[in-house]
């Protein structure tokens, strides 16, 4: 029940911040509550791309076992209209080979919605004097390299002093790109946290203080990496046990938990969100 309260919630949040994004007034969607229709593209591709997230933490941790619930998605009052989505792990995970399926699964399974999502958002974009990438808000975008690649595959280049506006659909992919290096930053018990701690074992802890006393410095330059470095500084510093601390990650699942962090190298954005 309180899923599907949250996730009507959080429709309705989206609906919203797309419908603003595209120069509807809040008044006038107070006044005329079908013009939410507006933000459909983008509300429906977010939330695809969260769904897609969580439903693969949820899937990976059936498979091994592990009881999971359903996804809470989490309507906001913000620029995209929500926080996100989380699930519930109860119980313990068994290895770190399950914990890296769990961890690895809701990224992925997020990239593969949000990538398609960028590149045909991208093809409905327009390009317009200016200099930077922007979302249809009017807001300056910090861009990924991965990002970037995708533009230029379908945009080709873009010369000096022209902008490229982005389609909502464009935008809720990049929303996608954010959401996938937020997640894989290598600290406590973010997805990338669990990655890490799958590899590297012990050194979890002292990595994750040096990655919190990092986004603290990064705030010199975006405000919101404040918010990060407390975050992982103080409410997710130590990992749970596994039940078999003993038993070794397979070959191939090391490579994908490298590859895990090759990814967030090439979704994280160093200020994701700047005034033009």
């Amino acid at each position: 029940m309180v899923p599907a309260l949250l996730l009507l919630a959080t429709v309705l949040t989206t609906l919203a911040a797309g419908a603003l994004q595209r120069g509807v007034h809040p008044q006038a969607i107070l006044a005329h509550p079908w013009l939410l229709a507006r933000g459909f593209p983008f509300a429906a591709t977010l939330l695809l791309i969260l769904g897609a997230h969580e439903c693969g933490h949820y899937f990976a941790s059936r498979r091994w076992g592990v009881e999971a619930s359903l996804p809470y998605f989490l309507p906001a009052p913000t620029l995209f209209g929500t926080f996100g989505a989380v699930i519930r792990i109860r119980g313990r995970i068994l290895n770190r080979n399950a914990l890296l399926d769990v961890a690895a699964a809701g990224p992925l399974a997020g990239m593969a919605v949000a990538v398609p999502a960028a590149l045909a958002g991208l093809a409905l974009s327009r390009v317009v004097p200016g200099g930077g990438e922007g979302s249809a808000s009017g807001l300056g975008l910090g861009t990924p390299w991965l990002f970037d690649l995708a533009a230029r595959l379908v945009l080709g280049p873009v010369g000096e002093g022209s902008d490229v506006v982005l389609h909502p659909i464009a935008f809720a992919g990049w929303c996608g790109f954010l959401v996938t290096a937020l997640n894989l930053i290598p600290a406590g018990q973010l997805d990338g946290g669990h990655i890490v701690y799958t590899l590297f074992g012990h050194w979890h802890r002292p990595i994750t203080f040096g990655v919190g006393i990092g986004l603290l410095a990064m705030a010199y330059w975006w405000e919101g990496w404040l918010l990060w470095g407390v975050i992982v500084l103080f409410l997710s510093r130590s990992h749970p046990p596994l039940l078999d601390e003993w038993e070794p990650l397979s070959p191939g699942r090391r490579r994908l938990g490298y590859g895990c962090l090759v990814l967030l190298a090439l979704t994280f954005i160093w200020v994701p969100i700047h005034l033009p």
